[in-house]
């Protein structure tokens, strides 16, 4: 026993037990009250425990559709303290969601007051708002008072509650739910109420029926249009796992001398404009955005965005197209129907089943309606069987009364009545006593004994249940699933056109000057700096390459380990700093090292070779990687190094090795290549290759010498075949062996 607990309470008693196991029992606890009690839905009337009470709470202060509002404080007070022991503003922030129009597809609660916008903006404070159920909410409550559904006491055991409710209304996949449970989440989106009534009509029909035939997808209460593929549609209803892709609507506005401008009318779901607003502007302000002007937010209660092209030469869908990828105007509302089975089990089920279960509960519902109205007309039957007697035999029936000190067993003894029977007869006023009212009972009588007949005949035969069931989803149809609030919001089955988005709108062009130290520290300067001018460097590092470039570009590193890599010029550090060592930008080992760096242009070629001597030509474009790990081109072995990158820019090779041999052949003789090794260029008997270059035979081959260049244009005397040993070069030529 804990030291500190010196005497047990009356009747307690201590165990051992494993610390591990003692929590692991606990959190399990906790897991399965917060699955079951507070995260999760119950696929029969799509609620949560906090809602379910939220109307339940409503309906006991009759707030109906037709009468006055109450304090939002009142209703949330009952809540706390009969149903919900949580807090205050978790009742209330729910009970706003339900009464948010842009929040729930058919909202369950009517607000009165300030209940928040789209912009994020929260609700008044309870005490100045006020609210009362919707015409949906009333049809997820018929008929909870005749014994549709089971109650259970609530926490305290003073109140009870509902388990579920009736769910005239198809609540889970109309409104949708989200939450967050311990190891499970779920989240559902909202769907248009008549295409979940006509698929349920189409199930009861036939139990294979097509329901995507029905219900086109999501319809969410901010509109939007959806984008997802049919296919990927399909496989998420049918898996209850997926997701959708929604966009703004939005339409070309022209203006004044031919300019224009884009209005979006709609955003998506869960999006909050305010922070959207914010979100363009800020890559607006980041030049993440270049082929936008401006943006603007002429909203009032709908929604209305301006967006500006920075010229009217820009093409609307072009400018839409960045815009979505890189802002929250499209978005994607993730499908995981995690729900509550009517066995209170959680499990992921598809749309079929979900629909099924709300039928089967639909069915529960019936039956229990059904026993419970024949109970009371069973009930009234027996009493109206009672007063028959009675008008019968009314002067001996007075008589008795006026002169039995206990006239109910006196009465039941001479007219063998039932108890009821006798007490109703006691209970009768004078004034019921006369010929009319006796009529008015034979009347009642014969209508509940037909009414009695029809309902036993629907107990006896399950088609006439079904039959009753879609009558009820026809109503429900009628009802919501036309005019404002029934039409369908968001746009489906269109056809995305294929919009060419060039990588470089997203960027604004700017000159660049890219600068690569010895040591690999690379960085980008704004504008175009003389290359021949001061740069600056950490001490001991010095200059490998400088060039000029735009913001748009990209930029290619072929490294010593013959893979070449790729990097956006924007991406490239800025400022007047050291920059970033390349190694951390790309997969660069320490062993490994830089051999040049250029800008792509389409179309170029390059001639690639190894210290071995092998090389051979590649496009410009084979050495493209957009990944950090580079692609391999070149392939090499060490102590093999690629050595040589040379732009292709004529007809002839000049090659040249450590063993100071020059070798010039025709390019024709070197293949053209995507990966490998290549072939021989020069033949070495000891040593390797030095540099490489490609030019223009007319117009001789030329090297760099103390800053002065040299041409020669007699090149016969080194004139040969690929894989010839050379001679040595011409006087004058640097002893670095390099032509650069």
């Amino acid at each position: 026993m804990p030291d500190d607990i010196k005497d047990l309470p009356e009747g307690g008693h201590t165990r051992e037990t494993k610390l591990a196991d003692a929590l692991s029992e606990r959190y399990l606890a906790y897991a399965l009250s917060t699955i079951t009690a507070r995260s999760l839905p119950d696929v029969r009337d799509g609620l949560k425990p906090v809602h379910r009470r939220l109307l339940w709470a409503m309906h006991q202060l009759r707030l109906d559709p037709a009468t006055g509002f109450k304090k939002c404080a009142r209703i949330v007070g009952d809540v706390m303290g009969k149903y919900h022991p949580h807090g205050d503003s978790s009742i209330y922030e729910a009970m706003v969601r339900l009464a948010q129009e842009f929040a729930a597809r058919y909202p369950l609660v009517e607000g009165q007051g300030n209940f928040g916008n789209i912009d994020g903006d929260n609700a008044a404070a309870m005490r100045y708002t006020e609210a009362r159920m919707t015409e949906v909410a009333k049809a997820m409550l018929e008929g909870i008072e005749e014994d549709s559904v089971d109650f259970r006491a609530t926490y305290d055991g003073e109140e009870r509650e509902p388990i579920v409710l009736p769910a005239a209304f198809p609540n889970l996949l109309a409104n949708g739910a989200a939450g967050i449970a311990v190891g499970m989440a779920t989240s559902i989106p909202p769907h248009n109420a008549g295409e979940l009534c006509d698929a349920a009509l189409a199930l009861i029909a036939n139990p294979d029926a097509d329901l995507l035939a029905h219900i086109k997808g999501p319809d969410f209460p901010t509109g939007g249009v959806l984008v997802e593929p049919e296919a990927a549609i399909r496989d998420a209803y049918e898996t209850g796992r997926g997701g959708f892709r929604v966009r703004a609507r939005w339409e070309r506005e022209a203006l004044k001398n031919g300019t224009w401008q884009i209005v979006v009318t709609e955003i998506p779901y869960q999006v909050q404009k305010a922070k959207l607003i914010e979100q363009i502007a800020q890559l607006l302000e980041e030049k993440k955005l270049p082929l936008l002007g401006d943006v603007r937010d002429e909203s009032t209660d709908v929604v209305r965005l301006v967006l500006e092209p920075k010229t009217r030469a820009v093409e609307p869908a072009v400018l839409m197209e960045t815009l979505f990828r890189a802002t929250a105007l499209e978005s994607r509302f993730p499908l995981n129907m995690n729900v509550l089975d009517a066995n209170r089990t959680p499990r992921v089920m598809g749309l079929r089943e979900v629909l099924r279960s709300w039928l089967d509960h639909r069915h529960v519902v019936l039956v229990r309606r059904t026993e419970h109205r024949l109970a009371a007309i069973a009930r009234r039957l027996e009493i109206l069987d009672g007063y028959l007697i009675a008008y019968l035999n009314l002067d001996e029936v007075i008589r008795i009364i006026r002169e039995q000190d206990e006239p109910k067993p006196a009465l039941m003894k001479r007219f063998e009545l039932t108890d009821l029977q006798a007490e109703s007869i006691l209970n009768m006023r004078l004034r019921a006593l006369r010929k009319l009212e006796e009529m008015e009972i034979r009347k009642e009588h014969k209508k509940l004994t037909a009414e009695q007949k029809r309902l036993q005949g629907l107990l006896g035969s399950e088609k006439k249940r079904w039959d009753a069931i879609g009558e009820e989803i026809a109503a429900t149809r009628a009802k919501f699933g036309d005019g404002p609030l029934g039409k369908r919001r968001t746009e489906t089955g269109r056809i995305l056109p294929a919009v060419l988005v060039d990588e470089t709108a997203f960027v604004e062009r700017e000159p660049i000057t890219v600068i690569l130290s010895e040591k690999g520290w690379i960085r980008a300067q704004k504008g175009h700096i003389p290359l021949d001018g001061e740069i600056r460097f950490k001490e001991g590092d010095g200059l490998l390459a400088a060039m000029h470039a735009e913001t748009t570009d990209r930029i290619v590193i072929f490294a010593t380990n013959g893979k070449a890599y790729t990097l956006k010029a924007d991406t490239l550090p800025r400022g007047r700093g050291d920059g970033q060592p390349v190694r951390l930008i790309v997969d660069l080992t320490n062993e490994d090292a830089v051999v040049t760096m250029f800008v792509h242009e389409d179309g170029k070629r390059f001639l690639l070779a190894a210290s071995d001597g092998k090389g051979f030509v590649v496009k410009g474009e084979d050495l493209l990687a957009e990944k950090r790990t580079g692609k391999q081109v070149l392939n090499v072995d060490p102590p093999v190094e690629a050595s040589v990158c040379a732009p292709v820019d004529g007809d002839a090779v000049a090659v040249i090795g450590d063993n100071r041999k020059l070798l010039v052949f025709p390019l024709d003789q070197v293949p053209e290549m995507t990966r490998g090794r290549g072939v021989q260029l020069q033949a070495y008997r000891d040593g390797g290759l030095s540099d490489a270059k490609v030019f223009r035979r007319a117009d001789g081959l030329t090297w760099t010498l103390g800053g002065r260049t040299r041409t020669e244009t007699d090149l016969r005397p080194w004139a040969g075949n690929r894989a010839g040993a050379g001679k040595q070069p011409p006087n004058g030529f640097p002893k670095a062996n390099r032509f650069e």
